[in-house]
Formats: C-alpha cells, sequence, structure tokens
C-alpha cells in the first residue's frame, strides 16, 4: 500500500459549519421524539384528556372501597341527594373529587364520609392504591399524589335520624 493510501486511510476529513448544524438539529430532533414518546404523547399524534373524565375515574375507585359511605362535603352531599330524587337523572360519581391535570401527571384531592366503625389509615391507604392504579390504568397519567380529606364520619344513629325525618315528611 502506498503512503497517499495510507493516509486518505487514516485521515479524519473535519465537518464543516453546516454539517456541525445539522448534526446538532437532528440530536435535538432525537431528543424531542423521545422526551415526546408516551402513552399520550407519541409520534403519531397525541391523546388528551379531560379533568371530568379523571375525576369520574377517580371517584368511582375510591366508592369501591369499604368503609367509604359517601363523598364529598355535607353541601354537595345533599345537592346530590336531592338531584337522585329526580326520574331519569344520573348518580354524579365526580361529586367530592378535584383533580389538577397536565399533560403527563394529575393530582387528586377527595373528600371523603367513613363508617363509624372503619380505620380511616386502611381505608386512606387502600383508596390511594384504587385511585393511583384506576387512573394510570386508564389514562396512562402519572398520578403523583392523592390528597384525601375525611369531612365526616358516618354514624348509624344518622339513618335512624334520617328515617323520622322521611316519616314525618309522609304524614
Amino acid at each position: 500500500m502506498s503512503d497517499e493510501q495510507n493516509s486518505r486511510r487514516t485521515a479524519v476529513v473535519p465537518a464543516t459549519g453546516e454539517e456541525q448544524q445539522r448534526r446538532a438539529d437532528q440530536k435535538s430532533k432525537d431528543a424531542d421524539r423521545k422526551e415526546n414518546v408516551g402513552p399520550l404523547q407519541t409520534d403519531m399524534g397525541n391523546t388528551t384528556i379531560t379533568e371530568t373524565v379523571v375525576q369520574k375515574i377517580a371517584g368511582i375507585a375510591t366508592r369501591e372501597v369499604p368503609g367509604v359511605y359517601a363523598m364529598g362535603s355535607a353541601g354537595r352531599r345533599a345537592f346530590s341527594n336531592l338531584t337522585e330524587r329526580i326520574p331519569g337523572s344520573q348518580t354524579n360519581v365526580s361529586g367530592g373529587v378535584s383533580v389538577e391535570k397536565g399533560e403527563r401527571q394529575a393530582a387528586i384531592d377527595l373528600t371523603i364520609v367513613v363508617e363509624h366503625d372503619a380505620s380511616i389509615v386502611e381505608i386512606s391507604q387502600m383508596i390511594r392504591r384504587n385511585v393511583i392504579s384506576s387512573v394510570e390504568d386508564a389514562t396512562g397519567l402519572e398520578v403523583i399524589e392523592v390528597n384525601i380529606n375525611v369531612a365526616d364520619v358516618h354514624l348509624p344513629e344518622d339513618d335512624q335520624d334520617q328515617d323520622n325525618s322521611n316519616h314525618k315528611d309522609l304524614q
């Protein structure tokens, strides 16, 4: 092999300014693509999910936990009780649920009423597990926190008081 052939083989041609810019642009595009790819953001398009959807999923998941008597503040529950008496009305499963949602993450606040003999600690743990699992599986969003506000404890006497007031209304 001649010296000329040998030097051509080992010589590295420096990239021009234009070539360096093209490589930098390609690296940036590759990084953006990796950053955008996820269950909701893909190269083929994006999926958006409204807060209402996350609220309903979280509300259903919370109601599935044993020991949860109701959801929402006293005013919210009273309003829901009235609307449920209207023929053809639907149960509001998102009552007592507040959601802050971004493109990839969600934070959920719940207001609940627990049964009188239930462990609030255990119920809270079960709610968090069920809500996180349900929302992440259904939506692909990462649930970063589930805050639970226990607004009341339901006592058996509460049912008796309500039954007595219903009987008075009928008389």
